[in-house]
């Protein structure tokens, strides 16, 4: 599978909720690096995150560009909320190896009606 057809996968999948089908997408040493928080390593972690996210948010990715560059996928993505973001997904043998995503947590917060947490920007 190549980058971008896998990432359209994981399109598909974090669209459903799908967090088994997600981390399965996911090399077992996989890091996945959202800027706005410290990278998590391995798949226990990356499925902890997406509990987490899918516990408290109801989540779209919409499809704005794709793009392909050898290993590496580059995803920029809206929601019907308004949130606009990118990913870079490095992938090896059909799995992701390394994903960075960029977004800002803030308006993330305000267009899901979530509190700011007190730790937000060091507000404590």
């Amino acid at each position: 599978m190549s980058p971008s057809e896998l990432v359209r996968t994981w399109v598909d999948r974090f669209n459903d909720a799908d967090i088994d089908g997600l981390c399965a997408l996911y090399a077992p040493d996989a890091v996945n690096h959202q800027v706005v928080t410290e990278p998590l390593h391995g798949r226990d972690s990356i499925r902890k995150l997406f509990e987490i996210e899918f516990a408290r948010a109801e989540m779209v990715c919409k499809i704005e560009n794709l793009f392909e560059d050898g290993e590496w996928a580059i995803l920029e993505w809206s929601d019907p909320l308004g949130l606009r973001a990118s990913g870079f997904f490095h992938v090896q043998n059909d799995q992701i190896v390394f994903q960075r995503g960029y977004f800002d947590q803030l308006t993330f917060f305000k267009v899901q009606n979530l509190p700011v947490p007190d730790t937000y920007l060091n507000r404590k």
